[in-house]
């Protein structure tokens, strides 16, 4: 069957309803976007099919640190998809041995098991995390734990909504896979007390993104190192959102001088155009992992690595990490001056920040539905509170412009 695209010589207007109504009819709904239909982008902005510009400050949920279209990543992507896409891991390719050797120098650690997206990588942590603890802490057989945090957001997988709090990734998806423990997030003492001689990891979010940028407190991260360390547990630091230069530093818990034992990465990892995860982690620990235990058709393929290897490059200058701290902290200032104007509170790590509006002022969806109507597309969570993550190449006079354009969102009269 031939198919066409039927907005081809619509208005704008009808074009963008033309696409909602495809969207409404022909995709399940397990998103609520907001009512913009986009076409293109570059840097921190994109287009609409209207040709009506947006300063993007989602950023895929921190999957394109980059930008759109940064050009060292396309030309990777480009010169790689001329050559080979995919092998699977039945073969060698030459595009994934540099990438692992690099990622794995970034992060300190000694190999990568490369995955597609985000929920992958934390599956294959748990599993690691589980085996390591069988194979060396010496656990008997299906009897180990995992403690994770309340508010927690890991994926949407069968095993990954067992541990969540949230109703709406939960409610419906039963019976859940047991093996997990749910204490307090940023309570050190609740997590000592949840250890017992069966745990094996703690997965733990250095930030958490989708409860709200809630930024554990002062010595929570020492004191979970500690922790691990003495009781002989893994610290598994899920950074697929706080990783990569979002918060100021290549990794969130750089920020506190802490080291986890494993790291999981994704979203930037693929620079905004490939789907790229991975999970970092010493010899001895991802070494567990012998062929026929865990794989994957696409992970490590070509072209996903050339892409991440590139975006490695890119953070090994440091210049991200270092636009994001100083640019953080100038767009922290303007959005705490917005606190009893319509701010009830503001968490901010880097190019990340969450910011809770009065619920009797407006909502978070309806605060973003009033920047999408100024050209910033920003995205709420949990009633009231709107995230902010801009690619990492938003100049400060773009920040200064969003933080204006909010600041007289929360000013206007309801209508």
């Amino acid at each position: 069957m031939t198919t066409t695209d039927t907005t081809d010589g619509l208005p704008p207007a009808a074009a963008t309803r033309e696409h909602l109504q495809l969207a409404e009819t022909a995709t399940a709904r397990n998103y609520h976007p907001l009512p913009v239909v986009l076409a293109s982008g570059e840097g921190a902005w994109v287009t609409d099919v209207g040709g009506r510009r947006y300063l993007d400050c989602l950023a895929g949920y921190s999957a394109l640190n980059f930008g759109h279209g940064h050009p060292r990543l396309l030309a990777a992507a480009r010169e790689q998809l001329e050559r080979l896409t995919l092998t699977s891991r039945a073969f060698h390719n030459d595009r994934l041995g540099p990438f692992c050797r690099d990622l794995a120098e970034l992060a300190g650690m000694d190999l990568v098991l490369p995955m597609n997206t985000g929920a992958e990588a934390v599956e294959t942590a748990l599993k690691v995390a589980r085996k390591w603890g069988y194979e060396v802490k010496g656990v008997p057989a299906d009897r180990a734990n995992i403690i994770v945090a309340d508010g927690n957001f890991h994926g949407r997988t069968t095993t990954i909504v067992s541990f969540s709090s949230d109703p709406g990734a939960r409610d419906g998806f039963g019976p859940f896979t047991p093996g997990f423990r749910t204490v307090p997030y940023g309570d050190a003492g609740a997590l000592a007390a949840a250890v017992d001689e069966h745990t094996v990891a703690v997965l733990l979010e250095p930030i958490q993104g989708e409860a709200g940028v809630v930024i554990p407190p002062q010595g929570y991260l020492p004191a979970v190192r500690a922790l691990c360390s003495r009781e002989n547990v893994l610290f598994v630091a899920d950074e697929i959102q706080s990783g990569l230069g979002r918060t100021g530093t290549t990794f969130a818990c750089a920020a506190e001088g802490v080291t986890p034992d494993m790291y999981v990465l994704g979203k930037a990892l693929g620079g905004g155009i490939v789907p790229l995860s991975a999970v970092v982690a010493p010899r001895e620990i991802l070494g567990v992992i012998r062929p026929g235990n865990h794989g994957s058709t696409f992970g490590g393929n070509p072209l996903a690595a050339a892409v991440g290897h590139a975006v490695v490059g890119l953070l090994r200058t440091g210049e991200y990490q270092e636009r994001a701290a100083r640019l953080g902290e100038r767009h922290r200032e303007q959005l705490e001056a917005l606190i009893g104007h319509g701010v009830h509170a503001v968490r901010s790590r880097g190019l990340w920040s969450g910011i809770d509006i009065d619920p009797q002022l407006m909502s978070g969806r309806e605060a973003c539905e009033r920047l999408l109507a100024r050209g910033i597309l920003a995205k709420d969570t949990h009633g009231s509170t709107v995230r902010l993550a801009p690619p990492l190449v938003i100049t400060a006079d773009e920040l200064d412009w969003m933080a204006g354009q909010l600041a007289e969102v929360l000013a206007a009269p309801r209508a």
